[in-house]
């Protein structure tokens, strides 16, 4: 892969930064359609791997993978850029809309089109499901472990705790490391 511009790493991630409504998995069909379909720079494999990783790091999900994507294509300046590529305009957006949004607040149109946003941004979180499961869940082993996964949270519904992603997150990442080690077990007998 050919070196990347700082021009082109900030940009690209500006212009993804500006559709950023509905936060992290809201962002995995745009994220992948920009940087594995368009540009090239990563596999949907990586994009889902910096996804989990962004999940247990402090901070917004997407941010985080601009930051890893911009680190892997021009190192530490390549990720302080890709991030502030990320946030620029989603800033300078928060900042009109908090200078308006008093005034706007009641208006029904507002209303309509923030509902609206809401509905979509749910199937932009189901596409980025159903995306990461491909990538994910790819034989028995994983499939238990999604199955696993999924009992905590749901159970954490009728608990008087929640369980905290990072958890989820740290436990998957030693079941992955005990099932891979499992697997290279069996081959060697």
């Amino acid at each position: 892969m050919k070196k990347v511009s700082i021009l082109d790493l900030f940009l690209t991630f500006m212009k993804i930064g500006a559709f950023s409504f509905g936060g992290g998995y809201a962002m995995l069909p745009i994220l992948s359609k920009e940087l594995v379909e368009k540009k090239g720079w990563t596999d949907d494999k990586e994009l889902t791997d910096y996804y989990a990783i962004g999940q247990c790091t402090p901070g917004v999900i997407a941010v985080n993978v601009s930051t890893f994507i911009g680190n892997k294509l021009r190192g530490f300046f390549g990720g302080i850029i890709a991030t502030l590529g990320m946030v620029f305009i989603p800033t300078v957006l928060l900042l009109v809309i908090a200078i308006f949004l008093t005034r706007f607040a009641d208006n029904p149109y507002v209303k309509d089109a923030l509902s609206g946003i809401s509905a979509c941004v749910c199937v932009l979180i189901v596409n980025a499901v159903i995306k990461m499961w491909k990538n994910s869940v790819v034989d028995f082993a994983t499939f238990c472990l999604f199955l696993v996964s999924l009992g905590l949270c749901l159970a954490t519904w009728f608990l008087p705790f929640s369980l905290s992603p990072v958890i989820l997150v740290l436990g998957g990442a030693i079941a992955g490391i005990i099932i891979k080690k499992a697997k290279s077990g069996d081959k060697k007998k």
